[in-house]
């Protein structure tokens, strides 16, 4: 059915509610908004929904959620593990409350009990709750750091981590299967609740949630001595982070804790930012101006469903803010809780640090220096998540730290996926252990970097929107998987690794390995010196995304080996 048919159904039909076909009429003279909307169905990934609210088969709305949540029903029923339930949460983005009852209400029509949050939550407490409830499945209603009129829908598994094999296919596979709405279950809220199959989640999930984050910390003495000397300047980017960060913080005994207030209640706008990314630097605009007033350590920034955090830390030599890079927060962190594991005698014999595979090589060398065995995963902390849960079925590993570049990390095992909370947590009892013997989290990253070698790392992205964008990706991808480059600019290609095929080749010689990762659409070069690069389409938004890392002997080496190789890699997806 092409998308003038599809558009026409949705109509004509009476499936579709006035309010729905009220805004398609709006758009009946124009072709082109007409075929964005309808040419393809809005597409379930291995990580779930993600798209541009509005009415139509390539939007995010009611139905394309049902039509989600029933596929997820259809899946769990095969399973046989309705009878476990499926926990639900939800954050600040318009629909988000509305999309997490018609997917509960789904469920429910389909005989499978919704846990369903009373507020908005972070992320991770989402992946825990699927864990505390032995639930078997979990969704999030989230678009993460997505401009304001996106939104999202998250699948996780009953390990708590988002869905990966088998389950990721089956799932897709069933989703795939519905090519009628009108088949699409749902059921009344009241009817639902009276059956017992509309639970409300709260304060008992919170309370345990928060337990196993001060479970985390090393050294609560230090921060009962420096609580009242360390200054914080936090904002929530008007997402879900405000209450469990500062009530957390509050519980661990930091008093100086200023939140920006522009940003600092629920506000699907996000009216301070066009794009509420702890990543972009004018989403600290206002959280540095409010840190120069109270003269802040640290100024930290949660993306609207807590699992990624942006920091930036004061340098009191320079007398100026220092923004820490996801791959520099990560590592620091990182290198803090191996030292102190070592230091407490609690750093176990078979220790394991997991990054991605486009993190910095930075966290490589500290766990090598610490003694801990360096895991690698694809891009998305399912993978991490998968492994913990290798670990503990299987053994081979005792998990201590898991970071991906894109500002997200996880320290402990409660959830399966990345926390903010627990980043912000950790990083200020950091500042605070420093404080205590005089220095900043930016003498401690001068420290690593001295220590290890200084890795300068960066990501750059090419936006392609629409039908015609996906189309240039793919051709983008298809080149470099035909070919193999023998250097990249003036840095020699040693090694080629296509995750697609499943193959590394050694450029010299020409020998070939199996690459054990699972296959995705991703090439990696290795290069000369430490250095790479990695190009892959992003998952979740129209974009190319161009990976980088070098390491060299100083900071201002580093900056211009990494912009030398930036500009190089540029020609890769031009």
């Amino acid at each position: 059915m092409d998308a003038l048919q599809n558009y026409k159904k949705w109509c004509e039909e009476p499936y579709f509610d006035e309010e729905t076909k009220a805004e398609l009429r709006k758009i009946a003279s124009d072709e082109k908004e007409i075929t964005e909307r309808f040419y393809r169905e809005l597409e379930f990934g291995t990580a779930g929904l993600r798209g541009i609210l509005g009415a139509g088969t390539n939007r995010m709305n009611a139905y394309t959620v049902r039509k989600a949540t029933q596929g997820l029903a259809n899946y769990i029923r095969k399973q046989k593990g309705e009878e476990r339930g499926v926990c639900i949460a939800y954050d600040s983005r318009h629909m988000s409350p509305e999309f997490a009852d018609e997917a509960a209400l789904c469920l429910a029509a389909n005989g499978i009990k919704a846990y369903v949050f009373e507020s908005l939550r972070p992320t991770p407490e989402l992946s825990y709750a699927v864990r505390l409830k032995k639930a078997i499945a979990g969704i999030n209603i989230t678009a993460s750091h997505n401009p304001s009129n996106y939104n999202g829908y998250k699948v996780y598994w009953e390990d708590g981590a988002q869905i990966t094999p088998p389950h990721d296919k089956g799932i897709m596979d069933e989703v795939k299967a519905i090519s009628d709405y009108g088949t699409l279950r749902t059921m009344d809220k009241e009817t639902a609740i009276s059956k017992g199959l509309y639970e409300v989640m709260g304060e008992e999930v919170d309370q345990t949630y928060l337990a196993e984050l001060k479970k985390q910390i090393l050294h609560p003495e230090v921060i009962k001595a420096m609580g009242k000397e360390i200054s914080i300047v936090y904002t929530p980017l008007n997402g879900t982070g405000n209450v469990p960060v500062r009530r957390m913080l509050s519980e661990l005994g930091f008093e100086n804790v200023y939140v920006v207030k522009e940003q600092e209640l629920p506000d699907g706008d996000f009216p301070t930012v066009d794009y509420p990314n702890p990543e972009s630097p004018k989403a600290f605009e206002l959280a540095l101006k409010l840190a120069k007033e109270k003269k802040a350590d640290l100024v930290l920034a949660t993306d609207p469903d807590a699992d990624r955090l942006g920091v930036y830390v004061w340098d009191a030599k320079g007398k100026e803010y220092h923004a820490l890079t996801g791959n520099m927060s990560g590592s620091l962190l990182a290198e803090y809780i191996l030292r102190e594991k070592t230091a407490l005698g609690q750093f176990p014999e078979d220790a394991v640090v997991i990054r991605s595979i486009v993190s910095t090589h930075l966290v490589d060398a500290v766990a090598k220096g610490y003694g801990a065995t360096l895991i690698e995963v694809l891009t998305g902390f399912k993978y991490i998540g998968q492994k913990i849960l290798q670990f503990e079925e299987q053994g081979g590993g005792t998990y201590l730290f898991g970071m991906e570049e894109s500002y997200g990390c996880l320290a402990g095992t409660y959830a399966r996926d990345k926390d903010a909370v627990v980043a912000t947590t950790l990083l200020c009892e950091a500042a605070a252990f420093y404080k205590q013997q005089g220095k900043t989290l930016w003498d401690a990253c001068l420290e690593m970097y001295e220590r290890y070698g200084y890795y300068e790392d960066g990501v750059e992205s090419v936006t392609l929107a629409g039908m015609e964008g996906l189309q240039k990706i793919a051709a983008i991808m298809d080149n470099l998987h035909g070919e193999t480059k023998s250097s990249i600019g003036k840095f020699k290609v040693l090694v080629q690794k296509d995750y697609q095929k499943g193959e590394s080749v050694n450029v010299a010689t020409g020998a070939t390995e199996t690459l054990t990762l699972p296959k995705s659409n991703v090439l990696y070069y290795e290069l000369e010196n430490d250095a790479w690069v990695c190009v892959r389409p992003s998952g979740t938004e129209p974009k190319i995304k161009l990976y980088y890392g070098v390491k060299a002997g100083s900071f201002a080496e580093a900056k211009t080996l990494s912009e030398e190789l930036k500009n190089a890699s540029k020609t890769l997806i031009s």
